[in-house]
Parts: structure tokens; sequence; C-alpha cells
């Protein structure tokens, strides 16, 4: 097995406390609460710091190491068909359309929220419905995504959970691994 140093401890820490931050809102904060309002933004705030670390962070933190264009994706869907195990130290491109998504999704559910605390659009009800139907978005992709990290991690044979804990991947001896 070799090991490799990937996640920076800005990032790791971004991931979970997002998850919690999340977790906290969607399940166990009441909807009218100051507390979901303020765990509201600082998620956007933590989105905000983890944007600014993809321009300016550490090597496998930045964007640009994990752009996912069609080629990147489609070779990755035919490692998957074929069962080819290449090894991607960074994000894989399918696991970079899913960051981009959960950040995305993450952000407008912020700003929907927000929406609804101003005169303008208080009791607007498609701004509500907006929010809520982003939620339920992030939670299906946040069940997909957590899906495929325990499928990818039994495919290729690196614990991507270990990794986003300890900042290290460790990849198989002999297995194609790639920046």
């Amino acid at each position: 097995m070799t090991s490799y140093k990937i996640w920076d401890p800005l990032v790791r820490v971004f991931h979970w406390a997002l998850v919690a931050g999340f977790a906290a809102n969607a399940l166990f904060t009441d909807d009218e609460s100051k507390l979901h309002e303020w765990l509201g933004y600082a998620l956007v705030a933590l989105i905000a710091a983890r944007l600014l670390w993809g321009l300016v962070g550490s090597r496998y933190a930045r964007f640009g190491s994990f752009w996912p264009t069609l080629s990147k994706v489609t070779a990755q869907v035919s490692d998957m068909a074929t069962g080819r195990k290449r090894i991607h130290l960074g994000h894989t491109p399918l696991g970079a359309l899913m960051i981009f998504n959960l950040l995305g999704s993450v952000l407008l559910i912020g700003l929907t929220g927000y929406m609804m605390t101003t005169n303008a659009y208080w009791g607007v009800d498609w701004v509500e419905e907006t929010h809520e139907a982003l939620v339920t978005w992030a939670e299906i992709s946040i069940v997909l995504h957590v899906l495929a990290v325990i499928w990818e991690s039994r495919r290729t044979g690196v614990n991507l959970p270990r990794a986003m804990i300890t900042g290290v991947k460790t990849v198989p001896d002999g297995a194609r691994a790639e920046p």
C-alpha cells in the first residue's frame, strides 16, 4: 500500500462541518427557529470559505485540479463499466459533479431561506416551495453521494471515508493512481 497526503485540514473540517450543519438543520432544528436561520447562514459562510479555498488552496483543494470535463466523466464511467480500477488521488470526475451539485444546492437553500426572512418574499409560496424542494434534492444527493463513496471504496480498494478523516489516501500496490 502507498499513502498520499491529499486532503488538507481546511477541506476536511469544511466537509464534516457541512455534514453536521446540514444534518442539524434538516433533522433536528425547528424550521421556524432562529437556530435554523443561523445554522443556514453558517453553512453559506462555510461554502463561501470553501469557494475561496477552491481558488487559492492546496493542490487537491483547488477546483482546477478536479474540474469535471465531459471526457473525464466519460472516462470514469467507462472505467466503471469495464471494471478498470483507475485511482484518482483527488476527487473523481463524478465526485466533482456531486461536489458542485451540493455546493450549489446548499447555496440556493441559503438564498431561498434568506428570501423568506425579507418583507419582499415573506409568505410567498414559490420561495418556500423552492426552498423545500432544494432541501429534498440535497438530501437525495447526499444519500447518492454516501452510496457512491461506499461503492467506489469497495471497487477501488481505497477507503475514501478514512481519507476524508485523516487526509491520507492509501492506494493498493500496483494500482494506477492519477493526480
